[in-house]
């Protein structure tokens, strides 16, 4: 068996937003790096790339296309490893490498939150949970990025060889850095916001997920109490037209402000006072993040993925789902008190190192390592990483 490995996920887009760096590790270790995902597009430290009609839709006749490409690809391949990411893609991967997996072929699989969790709807567990459970016999590793996926596949005993808890998949240094006051101001006056202005980002897809409404409604009535509020919602999406004719009913124009999808989402941080939250569930939250990396103090729902990056009272602060009483509180509490927002706003940067691309790449690293024929180069020993 050569060293190949092959990454999937439903569309190259995944793939050229958060694994770049994973595989471009493999690229220095001598492997052939495939990808095989829905798209055309370019993909750096890629060998050879497979477009393959996966459907994001649980319940489509297009599943079978994906699964018979894919099989007809894993089994020509010869791979050492194959990781796996995204939910139906993963579904189809795990299948379709049943029988490569018997001549020796290692199957990763990163879950980058189950739709099964604690307060999920009961279709969830009743659908996605056997699912996963059947599907886990299949997998030599699960990759968990938060305390509650990697409890509940060791509490449910998954059949999966090994399961390990990573945080995240790795955030830049270099492009959130704390912004000094200067550069915040001028941004803020390129972006038509004053140095008095106390500004909000959420950064998020226009999802029902996001649950953007929420913020929305807070904000008719948190301007009362802070009149110098504005609110920045980063972000495309389906939701976005009906967002935006709330905000015109609410009379809010000149309160929330949408930026649309923006590449330079740090400068967008790097104008706001404070990051929030309203989604209703993550399997972690990679832009609270982000934000806390800047400086940012958090106000987030409580969430699984929230949780790892909050600490309630220390960086910021968690509020029950939908709870608008507890998140204008929050807000406002903030306000009101510089000193609090900036010694939060510095413990949410300490706190938020460890999701660090440094150092999630040198987790999966170790991980890797123990799949690969021969041993990487680059591995090490930290404490953090979870195996089950």
């Amino acid at each position: 068996m050569s060293k190949k490995i092959l990454f999937v996920a439903s569309i190259n887009k995944h793939i050229l937003a958060f694994h770049l760096p994973y595989l471009e590790w493999f690229k220095k270790e001598g492997y052939d790096v495939h990808v095989a995902g829905k798209g055309d597009e370019v993909i750096p430290f890629c060998d050879q790339k497979f477009n393959v009609p996966f459907v994001r839709t649980p319940f489509s006749l297009g599943h079978f296309r994906a699964y018979f490409a894919l099989k007809e690809i894993i089994e020509n391949g010869q791979y050492e490893i194959i990781h796996c990411h995204t939910p139906m893609a993963s579904v189809i991967t795990r299948l379709a490498a049943s029988n490569v997996r018997k001549k020796g072929t290692k199957v990763l699989y990163t879950s980058h939150g189950f739709h099964f969790f604690k307060g999920a709807p009961v279709i969830n567990w009743l659908f996605y949970y056997p699912v996963e459970y059947m599907l886990s016999g299949k997998t030599d590793a699960i990759i968990t990025i938060n305390s509650e996926d990697y409890k509940l596949v060791k509490e449910k005993a998954f059949r999966n060889k090994e399961t390990y808890r990573i945080y995240g998949i790795g955030v830049d240094r270099k492009r959130f850095v704390v912004t000094d006051p200067e550069k915040k101001q001028y941004l803020r006056i390129q972006n038509h916001l004053t140095k008095d202005d106390f500004v909000l980002i959420y950064v998020a897809e226009f999802i029902e997920r996001k649950n953007h409404e929420f913020i929305i409604n807070a904000a008719a009535k948190l301007q009362k109490r802070i009149p110098n509020l504005k609110i920045l919602f980063a972000g495309r999406g389906a939701l976005k037209s009906r967002m935006e004719a709330l905000v015109e009913k609410l009379e809010l124009e000149k309160k929330i402000l949408f930026l649309g999808f923006r590449k330079d989402i740090q400068n967008v941080i790097g104008m706001a006072d404070v990051g929030i939250s309203a989604s209703r569930q993550e399997g972690l939250g990679l832009n609270l993040i982000e934000e806390a990396l800047i400086g940012l103090p958090l106000v987030a729902t409580e969430d699984r993925g929230h949780r790892e990056i909050i600490t309630h009272n220390e960086n910021g602060f968690l509020f029950p789902q939908n709870d608008e009483a507890a998140f204008i509180g929050h807000v406002f509490e903030l306000w009101e008190n510089s000193l609090m927002r900036i010694a939060m706003g510095e413990t949410a940067r300490k706190k938020a190192e460890k999701f660090l691309l440094e150092n999630t790449l040198k987790d999966l690293s170790e991980i890797y390592s123990k799949y690969m024929a021969f041993p990487a180069s680059f591995t090490t020993n930290n404490e953090d990483q979870v195996t089950l």
